[in-house]
């Protein structure tokens, strides 16, 4: 599918073409906003494989990640989830799929086909996180047909892939953060410390749940992507709500840690649409380097969190068919406008990679760092006024002006933590069971009550 939303002002200026995160969704125009449509066309091409005529569903994964019940990093995940993206390959294969069309490489010449057939000269192109992946690659591909490129949450590429070390810094930061913080820092001294002392001696139990530390782990790294809660996201998936948990814990309330043990395999279930997210990951060499030890990389027996989800994903992508079209590891110099922008406590594309592996080689490159920001929920989330400003001034003129954005650190007073949904959900359950022991002891009542009736 294609969509375009025309500008509402005369005489516009070159379209923006919109990518999206993932991979493993839709691409949807979410943010055709911030006054952008005021002098551009804002065109969305749907993803091959996750939208539109087929769709790459591999429900083998979901039902391989609840048989086991070894643990989500266990060799006996490992094994599941490699044996059932190996047969949701087989599968699509057998009903005609052809997988090796299924890559970055043709999302990319989709977008280029989209472009003449729109009948448009020049481009711009803007996106996030992996969207900004897919920007590259057309950048490289057909820098004459680009006017400007704009990404958010920059992904270079190799950086599929998550370095332990990544976390361990952030962490470091989170634990600077704490002790500027009035709220935090009454709670510990130390939260580093205090982190570390919960890992060595990790509650087993609340409530009779038990606490799995591996799963508690990683659904930390997937929290300390984001400083800052989306208004969309149900659960809280923030760096400060991961510290609270942590806190929590240390403070003898293991209610958080206990509900993220319980949640994060049916998560994990859901979180894709998995064919796609596999032939996109394996369309990239990140995860399919010849020789490269990736068990070993991602161990990191010291760590306090490590990188979990990529000692997660080995399993899938270790059984998927790659596919032939693989994407460049090597990146080009550029003399297109670029702007990237990146917040300095994203745990999923840090800003230090940009900086030194994307921008050097952009003659006429920018990067905007966020000071103390999240990945993209957070960006997109918060200073609207601030944003506005810079997407339209660098779409509009090239200009590059950050001159509204204010120092936004991450509040730790969250107003939804683990702990309170855990309790929460307790306290629903136990009103339950209270109101289900009460009307049978109505109906006891009644039938203990009743009239004796003789029958003739």
């Amino acid at each position: 599918p294609i969509s375009r939303i025309r500008a509402t002002g005369e005489n516009p200026l070159e379209p923006i073409f919109w990518l999206e995160g993932g991979p493993g969704h839709a691409n949807e125009a979410i943010y055709a906003s911030d006054g952008l449509l005021a002098r551009h066309d804002f065109v969305v091409v749907g993803y091959r494989g996750a939208e539109g005529q087929v769709v790459l569903e591999c429900p083998e994964i979901g039902e391989a990640v609840d048989s086991v019940t070894d643990g989500i990093l266990s060799s006996e995940m490992h094994d599941a989830l490699a044996h059932a993206a190996a047969d949701c390959g087989s599968r699509l294969t057998a009903g005609g799929i052809d997988l090796d069309g299924y890559s970055m490489n043709q999302v990319v010449e989709d977008v280029e086909a989209a472009r003449v057939g729109l009948g448009y000269d020049r481009i711009n192109l803007f996106g996030n996180s992996y969207g900004t992946r897919l920007q590259m690659i057309y950048q490289w591909r057909y820098p004459e047909n680009l006017h400007r490129v704009l990404m958010v949450a920059v992904n270079p590429p190799g950086r599929f892939i998550w370095d332990p070390a990544d976390n361990e810094d952030l962490l470091q930061r989170y634990s600077d953060l704490c002790a500027a913080d009035a709220y935090c820092s009454a709670r510990t001294t130390d939260l580093l410390a205090t982190m570390k002392q919960v890992s060595q001696n990790m509650p087993e139990q609340w409530m009779g749940i038990s606490v799995d530390p591996v799963a508690v782990r990683f659904l930390t790294a997937v929290c300390l992507v984001e400083s800052m809660q989306s208004p969309e996201e149900p659960v809280p998936m923030t760096g400060p709500a991961a510290v609270d948990m942590w806190l929590d814990a240390a403070e003898g309330d293991a209610s958080g840690m206990a509900l993220v043990s319980a949640l994060t395999p049916m998560m994990l279930s859901e979180l894709f649409t998995w064919g796609h997210f596999l032939a996109m990951g394996a369309s990239a060499q990140d995860y399919i380097e010849p020789g490269r030890d990736y068990q070993a990389e991602l161990a990191a027996p010291n760590a306090l969190i490590g990188a979990p989800f990529s000692q997660f994903l080995l399993g899938p992508i270790s059984g998927w068919p790659a596919t032939t079209d693989q994407s460049d590891m090597e990146i080009p110099d550029s003399d297109v406008e670029t702007l990237l922008v990146s917040g300095s406590l994203d745990g999923s594309t840090p800003m230090r990679y940009a900086r030194d592996e994307l921008l050097p080689h952009l003659a006429n490159g920018h990067h905007v760092v966020v000071r103390d920001q999240g990945h993209t929920e957070s960006f997109w989330h918060s200073q609207p006024q601030a944003r506005a400003r810079l997407l339209n001034a660098f779409f509009d003129s090239g200009r590059v002006d950050d001159s509204l954005f204010e120092y936004q650190p991450p509040i730790f007073e969250a107003d939804t933590t683990w702990g309170g949904l855990a309790r929460t959900l307790l306290a629903v359950v136990a009103g339950l069971v209270a109101v289900i022991g009460a009307l049978i002891a109505v109906v006891v009542r009644r039938f203990l009550n009743r009239p004796n009736r003789q029958h003739v």
